[in-house]
């Protein structure tokens, strides 16, 4: 299967399902064997929902979010991004997808060291040849707060200034998939809940589908759904707009 950067151009939200996960499974090798962290996963989030991904460490949520990402690939079953399976793409394809419909945000930010923070928001539009990739850059700083810092680089930046810039990142080609991997995770408790805020503003504005990784319940509970994970399976699933 062919992914180009023109399909990824004609392909709409058009689908309600815009995560499919069918039977997905993992296994890694270890010295003592092979060891499975996720055991068969079923699971549909649709366009602009909310879901919180939470578990005890070890369950395998950041695995599940590397495989959305298409970041790892699976063992055996089969990922569906609105409407398009990831199996059987290559590394080229795959980031062409990503650049068209995934922003990540991770815990420790992965800015890059010797790039500006405006530098950095606008790399996945001069990526996909976005005629004015710093404007739309400097644009989203500012939504931000951090139009007074768009030339500093991440070392001259706080913990929750970086995270900002990743969301800005995360969000500036306007995708309809926003991961989040525990974002507030490296940052105190004023700073994370600024992130916060700022991600499910994002979330609502655009009707992104957010995917949030997180160990704080107080964070999950502002999701639609929870999804819990334990020992590589889905435990429980609560939905937050039941009456």
């Amino acid at each position: 299967m062919l992914v180009d950067v023109e399909i990824c151009r004609a392909l709409k939200v058009t689908k309600e399902t815009m995560i499919d996960l069918r039977s997905v499974k993992l296994s890694l090798t270890s010295a003592a064997g092979p060891v499975n962290i996720l055991k068969g996963i079923d699971l549909e989030i649709q366009q602009g929902e909310s879901v919180g991904l939470v578990g005890p460490s070890g369950s395998g949520k950041s695995s599940l979010l590397s495989i959305i990402a298409g970041l790892e690939t699976p063992t055996s079953g089969d990922i569906v991004i609105n409407g398009r399976s990831l199996i059987n793409l290559n590394e080229d394809e795959l980031a062409i997808l990503r650049g068209f419909h995934i922003g990540i945000i991770f815990q420790s930010f992965h800015l890059i060291p010797t790039m500006t923070a405006i530098e950095n928001v606008a790399v996945p539009l001069e990526l996909k040849g976005h005629d004015d990739a710093r404007g739309s850059a400097r644009s989203e700083l500012e939504r931000v707060g951090l139009s007074h810092r768009i030339e500093h680089y991440p070392g001259q930046l706080s913990g929750g200034e970086q995270q900002r810039v990743a969301i800005a990142r995360a969000v500036v080609s306007d995708v309809p998939i926003l991961l989040a991997d525990e974002p507030t995770g490296n940052l105190d408790a004023k700073n994370g809940a600024h992130i916060i805020d700022l991600m499910f503003s994002f979330q609502k504005e655009r009707n992104t589908t957010l995917l949030l990784v997180t160990h704080d319940t107080k964070i999950a509970e502002r999701c639609d759904r929870i999804i819990t994970l334990k020992d590589g399976l889905i435990d429980g699933i609560s939905d937050n707009n039941l009456s």
